[in-house]
C-alpha cells in the first residue's frame, strides 16, 4: 500500500475528485414540484438545502426537536417516500453527522426521527474511533459540508460494560474485540469508583462521549480548523434505552 506521503498521496484536490465521483457527479439534489414536501412538525430539508448552510446550533436544534417526537410517539418519519429517495440520486447534504454505538437499539435516523439524505451516519461499539471512523467523520465534514457531528453513547452500552469488566474483575476478551475494549478502559480508569455498579456504568458511558468528542479534534486536522474556522459543533450525547430521550454531556 502506498505511504500517504508517497506519488499518490490524497490532496484536497484529489480528495473532492473522488468526492465528486462517490456523489454521481455532485449535483445538488433539489427537489422538484413532484417531490412531497417534509411531513408536518418535520423541521429537516435535507437535498433541497445548499451544502453547509445549516449552522451547527440548527442542525442540533433539529436533532432535539425530531427525538422528542420519537419520545412522545409522535414520530414525523420524514423524507421516506420513494419520491425523495429518487430526490437524493445525485447528491445528498446531510445537516448533521452522528458517530453512535453499533447498538441495534439506538439507531440515529430513528431516535431523531430523521430520514433518508438527512443524517450522515458513522457507528462503531462504543463510539471506538479508528483511522477508518474519523476519516469518514472528516468525509462529512469536509465535503459534504455538515457543520454538526454528534457523539451519540447510550445506557448499557455492551462494549463499556465490557470494559468496566475488564478493570473492575480483570475479564479477558479474544480477538479484535480485546483491541475495542481496551480502547474504552481509560473512560472507565478515569471514572469515579465510589458509586453503585449502575451509577458507574452510566458514568463510563457519559466520560467515553467526552473522550471521543476530545479524541476527533486531537486526531484531526480537518475537523480541529472546521471547529475553528467555521464554528463546526462538537456534541457528546447519550440516549436512555428505556424512555428514548437524548441528553447532552457538558
Amino acid at each position: 500500500m502506498t505511504r500517504p506521503d508517497g506519488p499518490h498521496r490524497l490532496t484536497r484536490r484529489r480528495v473532492f475528485g473522488l468526492t465528486t465521483l462517490l456523489a454521481g457527479g455532485g449535483a445538488v439534489a433539489a427537489c422538484d414540484s413532484s417531490t412531497p414536501p417534509p411531513p408536518a412538525g418535520s423541521a429537516t430539508v435535507g437535498a433541497g438545502e445548499p451544502p453547509g448552510s445549516v449552522s451547527g446550533e440548527e442542525a442540533w436544534r433539529r436533532l432535539v426537536e425530531g427525538n422528542s417526537r420519537f419520545v412522545e410517539d409522535k414520530a414525523a418519519h420524514p423524507h421516506q417516500a420513494a419520491q425523495w429517495r429518487k430526490s437524493l440520486v445525485e447528491g445528498q447534504h446531510p445537516f448533521a453527522c452522528v458517530l453512535g454505538c453499533s447498538d441495534s437499539r439506538v439507531s440515529p435516523e430513528l431516535v431523531f426521527d430523521t430520514g433518508l439524505g438527512d443524517v450522515f451516519t458513522v457507528r462503531s461499539a462504543g463510539e471506538v474511533l479508528d483511522d477508518a471512523v474519523v476519516g469518514s467523520i472528516e468525509y462529512s465534514v469536509e465535503h459534504v459540508r455538515t457543520n454538526l457531528v454528534v457523539i451519540l453513547g447510550h445506557a448499557n452500552c455492551g462494549a463499556v460494560s465490557a470494559a468496566v469488566d475488564l478493570v473492575r474483575r480483570k475479564g479477558e476478551f479474544t480477538g479484535h474485540i480485546s483491541t475495542l475494549v481496551h480502547e474504552v478502559e481509560p473512560a472507565v480508569l478515569a471514572t469515579p469508583a465510589d458509586q453503585d455498579a449502575k451509577k458507574f456504568l452510566a458514568a463510563c458511558v457519559i466520560e467515553q462521549a467526552r473522550r471521543v468528542r476530545t479524541a476527533l479534534t486531537e486526531r484531526s486536522e480537518p475537523i480541529r480548523s472546521a471547529v475553528a474556522e467555521r464554528g463546526l459543533k462538537l456534541v457528546a450525547a447519550t440516549y436512555d434505552l428505556a424512555d428514548g430521550r437524548i441528553s447532552e454531556v457538558t
